[in-house]
Formats: C-alpha cells, structure tokens, sequence
C-alpha cells in the first residue's frame, strides 16, 4: 500500500482535478503500486476544501481527511504524515503540478533501496513548463544557493513531490520543526544526518496557476527559515548505516550520505 499526503490550503478549485486524475491512475496501476491512500490535510481552509476531498472519497481511492489548524505547508504534511501507517509513504502538491507517472518511477527506485526519492525539475531529463515571473525565478536560484549547503547534491528540494520509507517519514517528520515552505529543506537535511540515501529524479511539470506562495509575502520568511534550519542542525553528524545501493539510471542523480561534518 502507499499512502499521499496532499497539504490543502484553499484548493477547493484545484484539488477536484487532482483526485480525480489520481482515482483514474489508482485504478490503471493497482497491479504495479497495488493499493492508494490520499490523506488531504485540510490547513485552516475558508473554502471547501474539506468538502470537495470528501465527496472525492471511493473504493478506488479512499480519502481521509486531516484537519490542521497550524498554517504552513510544512505543519500539514507533518500532520498528515502522523496519521500514516503504510511501508511507503509521500506527498504531493494538491495542483497536481507533477506528473502522476512519478509515481511509478518513484515507486520503482524505493523498492531498489532508496530511502527517500524526490521528483526534480532540475535533473538531466526533467521537463517544465513555467509561467514564473522574473522575481520568483532570481529568488529561486538564490534559494537553490543556500539550499546547497545544506543539502549538497540535491538539485531541487523544493519540486512538491517525494516518496519516503513510512518508518523514516514518520519518525522525521515528528521532529521537524519548520511549518512553512522551506520544510522540505529540513526534511532532507535531518534524513541525510539520519543516514538516509536520497534518489533525485527527473519529472513532468507544469505550474498550475493559483499558487499559494508569493515570492513578495513567502520569500524573507522562507529565506530566514533556512538560517534557522542550519542553526539547528549544527554540528550534526551523518549516522553509520548501510543502504543497498542503487542501479545506475540516465538522467538521475543518486544522492548518498554525506561526510560527517562537511555540510555547514
């Protein structure tokens, strides 16, 4: 079974699409993926979020709903990610903004022996369709800067598309401590220090107009969140642990842990 969590802020516009275009998918591959959860995590929405989720609800694609009431992407998927219980678990944007034929290669790469494996629209292979504007795209190459150092390797944190191994979710996720935009950031440092093996790679993206972040209103504070990201894990050290490799794939980047102490 694989369970998704899908944070949802407002989305009653967009996420009907998106459970729709996974019911349909759900029902094409359960002899590949087998069984589909959605957990839509229901951030303190005025819209009828919670109401189009749960009207989305079927036996090709059960739908739980979480409500949480801390605003910030990150503080709903960690919500979402408490209620998992499943061997593979991940979340995607409620957009819908990645191609859901990641899954499939996300999936594939977890059973190689990855422990988490990310959707890049920055990787060889990678194909995006863009409608940014001139400020968000300088402040995304500026964020990619910082985000190098503390996640070296990982080409773009940011693509709202990750597989985890449940237990490793679960127990990161609980600790985490950034509820807005710059969570996976954190994610992925914590789980590197874990001694996790982080597979990039590449997918299908289109944005989806109606995004909830502004770069004038989101960017400081996203910005500041990696300050705090780096503050708290300073002097971690990456823990011992022995991952299966993974086969070579064009157009991907297999991410190891990194050496203790050469993040920060």
């Amino acid at each position: 079974m694989l369970q998704l969590v899908i944070p949802a802020f407002n989305e009653a516009a967009r996420l009907p699409r998106t459970l729709r275009e996974l019911t349909r998918y759900a029902t094409a591959n359960r002899a590949t993926l087998g069984r589909i959860e959605v957990v839509v995590v229901d951030n303190a929405s005025t819209d009828a979020t919670a109401s189009v989720a749960r009207d989305a609800d079927c036996a090709a694609l059960p739908v739980r709903i979480v409500h949480c009431a801390e605003p910030g992407k990150g503080a709903a998927v960690r919500a979402g990610m408490a209620v998992t219980t499943a061997d593979i678990v991940g979340f995607m944007d409620a957009d819908g903004a990645t191609r859901l034929d990641a899954l499939d290669e996300g999936w594939r790469r977890m059973l190689l022996g990855a422990d988490i494996a990310i959707g890049s629209r920055a990787v060889e292979g990678s194909d995006t369709a863009v409608r940014h504007s001139w400020l968000r795209e300088r402040g995304a190459r500026a964020y990619r800067s910082c985000t190098a150092r503390l996640v070296p390797g990982v080409a773009d944190t940011q693509c709202g598309f990750k597989l985890l191994r449940g237990d490793l979710a679960r127990e990161v996720f609980a600790g985490l401590r950034t509820p807005g935009f710059s969570f996976d950031v954190e994610l992925l440092a914590r789980a590197r220090h874990a001694g996790a093996v982080i597979h990039e790679f590449p997918v299908v993206w289109a944005d989806v107009p109606g995004s909830t972040f502004d770069p004038v209103r989101h960017g400081a504070g996203a910005f500041l969140d990696l300050g705090r990201i780096a503050w708290q894990l300073r002097g971690s050290r990456t823990a011992p642990r022995t991952v299966p490799a993974l086969a070579p794939v064009a157009g991907s980047a297999v991410v190891p842990p990194a050496a203790a102490g050469g993040e920060f």
